[in-house]
C-alpha cells in the first residue's frame, strides 16, 4: 500500500508562531511513519512558506522559544496545489497546526480547498466563526449555553461601554489566542492601559466580568460524522501566577492538568454534552478544545473553543484523548483518516 503524503504545516504569521512550531513538532514525532510520510512545512513571521527537514529543531531551548527562519527551499500553495522551488509537489493531506491568525480564522483552509487539498480540522466559516470569540458566544448563547457577561469594544467608546461592570474584568483581544494580549484587570484605573494593550492583537477586544470558579476542559473529535467527547480534565494554575496566561501555558512548568477533573460525574456529562452542543452548532469539523468555568454552585459557564488546539504530545487536548482510551498516534491518524474520507 502506498503511504499518503502529509503535510504538516506549522508556523505562521500571528502572535503564536512558537506555539505551533512545537505543535509541528509534536505532530511530526506522533505521526504513524508505517502508514504516512511526512512533509515538514513551515511558515516564516513574514508569512513565507519554506519546506524543512525533518530533523529540524522544533523545541524549546533553554526557555527559548522556537521559531521559523527563511531557507532556500521555497514552498508554494497555489490553485493548482503545492510546489516547491517551482516544481509540483504532491500532497494527499494537510495537517495545520498553525494557530492564530492566518490558521485558524479560515485563510489557509480557504487556500487549500481552493487548490482541492484535502485537511484536518473545520471548514472556513467555521474556522473564521470560532476564532471571533465576540461571534462565537453569541451563537453559544443562542444554543442555550450559559456565557460570561461581558461587552464587546471597537474603539474610542470603550469608557461609555464599560461603566457599570464589576471588578475584576478580563480583557482579550477577540480572535486571539494562547491567552497573548489578554489581562486581569482589577480596577478602573487599570481599564485603559489593558485595552490598549489588547487593541495591539486584534481591532475589537472583550471585556468580561471575571467568573470565580474551576478551569475545565473537554476535547471534541469528529470523525466519520460522528462526534465525540473526551473525559473531562481541570487545568490547576500555581498560586504565583494570577491566571492561566501565556507564560504559565508554555513557559514556566507552573500548570497541572487534573485529568478526569474532580468534579460528579453528572456535571462531567453535562460539560461532555455542552462541548458538543458548541461544537455542532459552530459547524465545526475534526477537533476542538472547549473551555469552560466551573463555580461552586456547580454552574457551568463556557469561556471559548479552539479549533485548533495546542498539539504536542503534552498539550491538553491530546492528554485528554490518551485518558480516554486514544493514544497520541491513534489520534493522528484518526484526524487524518477522516478528512481523507470527506
Amino acid at each position: 500500500m502506498t503511504k499518503k503524503k502529509i503535510a504538516i504545516i506549522c508556523g505562521g504569521p500571528s502572535s503564536e508562531h512558537e506555539v505551533s512550531a512545537l505543535s509541528g513538532a509534536g505532530v511530526l514525532s506522533g505521526l504513524d511513519k508505517n502508514a504516512f510520510d511526512p512533509i515538514l512545512i513551515g511558515i516564516t513571521k513574514s508569512s513565507q512558506w519554506v519546506l524543512l527537514p525533518n530533523d529540524h529543531p522544533l523545541e524549546i531551548v533553554k526557555g527559548t522559544m522556537p521559531t521559523i527562519e527563511l531557507n532556500q527551499n521555497h514552498i508554494e500553495l497555489s490553485p493548482d496545489g503545492f510546489k516547491l522551488n517551482g516544481a509540483k509537489m504532491h500532497v494527499d493531506c494537510v495537517f495545520s497546526v498553525l494557530h492564530g491568525e492566518f490558521g485558524e480564522d479560515g485563510q489557509i483552509q480557504q487556500m487549500l480547498e481552493n487548490s482541492g487539498i484535502a485537511y484536518v480540522g473545520s471548514g472556513v466559516e467555521a474556522s473564521a466563526h470560532a476564532m471571533d470569540k465576540s461571534f462565537a458566544k453569541a451563537v453559544f448563547e443562542k444554543s442555550g449555553l450559559t456565557i460570561a457577561p461581558g461587552v464587546e469594544v471597537t474603539g474610542l467608546n470603550w469608557k461609555k461601554m464599560t461603566d457599570g461592570l464589576t471588578y475584576p474584568v478580563f480583557v482579550k483581544p477577540s480572535s486571539g489566542g494562547s491567552s497573548r494580549g489578554t489581562h486581569k484587570v482589577k480596577s478602573a484605573n487599570s481599564l485603559e492601559a489593558a485595552i490598549k494593550a489588547a487593541f495591539t492583537f486584534d481591532d475589537k477586544v472583550l471585556v468580561e466580568q471575571a467568573i470565580q470558579g474551576r478551569e475545565i476542559e473537554c476535547a471534541v473529535l469528529e470523525r466519520d460524522g460522528v462526534v465525540q467527547a473526551s473525559v473531562v480534565g481541570e487545568i490547576i494554575v500555581s498560586p504565583a501566577f494570577e491566571f492561566y496566561d501565556f507564560e504559565a501555558k508554555y513557559l514556566d512548568s507552573a500548570t497541572t492538568v487534573q485529568i478526569p477533573a474532580q468534579i460528579s460525574e453528572s456535571d462531567s456529562i453535562k460539560i461532555q454534552n455542552q462541548a458538543k452542543q458548541a461544537f455542532i452548532a459552530l459547524g465545526c469539523q475534526g477537533l476542538a478544545r472547549c473551555d469552560f468555568f466551573y463555580t461552586q454552585q456547580g454552574e457551568i459557564i463556557i469561556n471559548e473553543i479552539n479549533t485548533m488546539p495546542g498539539f504536542t504530545g503534552t498539550s491538553v487536548y491530546p492528554k485528554l484523548w490518551a485518558a480516554s482510551g486514544l493514544k497520541y498516534t491513534e489520534l493522528i491518524s484518526a484526524l487524518i483518516n477522516s478528512s481523507l474520507k470527506d
